[in-house]
Order: structure tokens, then C-alpha cells, then sequence
């Protein structure tokens, strides 16, 4: 008898990034990052706790000291199930939730415990991303050009056909003057990398490539994402400074090493989830109504090969009789 498949955890993810996006989008245009992204981590934390895991965060929102946040180290699941390790972004882009901008998503990945490259104190990394077409096509070594003309003459297509994404920082202003010079287009962001690294991997979503330099817990779990999308991205560590830099050399961080997706991640058997908070090119945002809402997710698992949409109807009635999480939020004076 041919061996059962294993259990995808990838479904259960679903629900926890639907339950911290369907909480978090309340904040939508508020003004309040925090309060969004405070919702978020509450309907998170809330959901993994309920799916057989004995799971650890090793890319969280920071240390223990900033509890209520999901901190690196804490323990989640129900301590029942396989050892995984955990990487959580409630809210990537919490200033484009709090603005009402769009790319604003809710991730969480698992994989085998010991798996996920933690980047202790380097908050930054460089990175190059592309989708499955140009896989094996990029090196972020070298000279942009290089890069751009190596993924289009892959993809049968003109460098000005071409649409790269980049955080829009001071940091990024050669790159993206060369970029121009070569004739790409550019899509600037405002935040959300994670968002712009799997909008490579998507078709639908019409980005390229992803370059610069973004945050190092994001690069992870972009890496999962892209690992199960079957694209690529590369990284280096960036200390900030030469104390971040003392202390990574003091943890034996590769800090002069070019990282490929299998140094950022190295399981075979990945899951991930992202549900959209608002409209993107990646997936849409929360749209409610007075019953319920609607959500909008990517499952995938990377062993194989399987990557879902899922569009899901919630009726409020029936969450708010048998979860904990509150799905509204008060509105004073009203």
C-alpha cells in the first residue's frame, strides 16, 4: 500500500494569517501602527496555539523584554506535534496598513526545527529576488546590469520590459539610478518587503525582481515563501554599524558570505501562509460587510510543490461564538 501523504500544515497557517488579518484590517487608515499591528499579534498568537505543533519563534518581532509582541524564543502550538521552527511578520507593513496603502500582508512559516538561519542582531540584509523563470540567472554580486540583462534575455524579454521592485530609502539611490540607466522600470516601495520579494514568484502580480536592502527577519521569511514558489533569492548580512558587526562575528554570522535560499532556510518540507490586510498585487485585502468578511490567501508547502489561492467568506456570528479572538474593535463616542 502506497505510504499516506503527510499532513499539510499549510491549511492550518491559513487560519492563522486569516484570523491576524481579519483583526488587523479594523486599522485600516487609522493612523495607528501599533494598534494594528498589536490586533494582529493577538489573533496570531491565538491561532497557532491552537494547531499540533511544537513550535519555537526564531524570526519574531524582537526579545522577551517587548512581550505582548511574538517574541524570538517564545514557545507556541500545542507542544503535541513536530518540533518546527516558527517565523511570523503579523503585519508587513504596518505603516501601510496605518495609511491605508496597498501591499499590506500577514505571513507565518513553519519548518523542521533548527532550519531557519536566525540573523541574531543584524537587522539588515542585501538581497536580490526573482521568480522560477530566472532562477539560477542572478547573482548579487554583480553589477546591476548584469543582473537585469541575465533575467530578461531568460525571460525572452527587453530590459525595459523589465519592472524591478525597491524599498524607496536614501540607502537605495545608486541602485536605483542605475536601474533607470539601464532602462527597467521601477516599482518604489514604501514598506513591505516580504510582499515585494513573492510578488516575483506570482505571475499575476507583473514584478521581475526584487534588489536592495531590506530587514534580515523578513530575507527568512521571504526565503520560505520563494523556496515552495520555486524562485530565488540571495542575501548578505549588513551590520549597521561596527558594534551590530562585533556582535554577529561573536555569534559566528557568515557576515562575508553570499547566502543562497537554502542558507536562509534549510528544510525540505516548508509551510506558508499569507493573507492580504490591503489590496495588492500580491493577493487583495480584507473586504467587509455586515455579516462578515472576505480573505484573501497564498498557502503553499514547499515538499510539494503546491501553492493555494484561497478566497474564504467569514460570518462574524459564528467566529464570535466559538473563537476568543475579537473580530471588531469599540468605537468611542459612537
Amino acid at each position: 500500500m502506497d505510504e499516506e501523504p503527510t499532513r499539510n500544515l499549510a491549511l492550518e497557517l491559513a487560519r492563522v494569517t486569516e484570523a491576524a488579518a481579519m483583526v488587523a484590517g479594523r486599522y485600516m487608515g487609522r493612523g495607528n501602527k501599533e494598534a494594528g499591528d498589536q490586533a494582529a499579534v493577538d489573533g496570531m498568537r491565538y491561532m497557532l496555539n491552537t494547531i499540533d505543533i511544537n513550535g519555537v519563534v526564531v524570526i519574531g518581532e524582537g526579545v522577551k523584554d517587548e512581550a505582548p509582541m511574538l517574541y524570538n524564543g517564545e514557545e507556541l502550538g500545542t507542544g503535541k506535534g513536530p518540533q518546527m521552527d516558527i517565523a511570523v511578520d503579523p503585519v508587513d507593513g504596518t505603516r501601510l496598513l496605518a495609511f491605508g496603502r496597498a501591499n499590506s500582508i500577514s505571513t507565518v512559516a513553519l519548518s523542521d526545527r533548527g532550519t531557519m538561519l536566525d540573523p541574531g542582531p543584524i537587522v539588515y540584509m542585501h538581497k536580490i529576488a526573482v521568480g522560477p523563470i530566472a532562477k539560477g540567472h542572478i547573482d548579487l554580486e554583480a553589477p546591476v546590469p548584469d543582473n537585469l540583462k541575465a533575467v530578461a534575455r531568460v525571460k525572452g524579454c527587453d530590459i525595459d520590459d523589465l519592472t524591478i521592485v525597491v524599498l524607496d530609502r536614501p540607502r537605495h539611490e545608486e541602485l536605483i539610478a542605475s536601474v533607470r540607466d539601464c532602462g527597467a522600470r521601477i516599482r518604489l516601495i514604501t514598506d513591505g518587503d516580504v510582499a515585494g520579494a513573492l510578488m516575483t514568484a506570482w505571475p499575476e502580480s507583473g514584478i521581475d525582481i526584487l534588489m536592495g536592502i531590506g530587514g534580515s527577519p523578513e530575507g527568512v521569511l521571504s526565503a520560505c515563501a520563494l523556496k515552495c514558489m520555486n524562485g530565488e533569492i540571495q542575501a548578505k548580512l549588513y551590520p549597521r554599524n561596527e558594534d551590530e558587526e562585533k556582535q554577529a562575528r561573536k555569534l559566528g554570522l557568515p557576515l562575508d558570505k553570499v547566502l543562497m535560499i537554502d542558507d536562509l532556510v534549510r528544510s525540505e518540507d516548508i509551510f506558508f501562509s499569507v493573507t492580504g490586510i490591503t489590496d495588492g498585487e500580491l493577493v487583495d485585502g480584507i473586504k467587509y460587510y455586515g455579516t462578515g468578511c472576505r480573505t484573501h490567501s497564498l498557502v503553499m508547502r514547499n515538499l510539494t510543490g503546491t501553492v493555494r489561492e484561497i478566497i474564504a467568506m467569514h460570518s462574524w456570528d459564528k467566529l464570535m461564538e466559538l473563537s476568543g479572538i475579537k473580530y471588531d474593535i469599540d468605537h468611542p463616542g459612537v
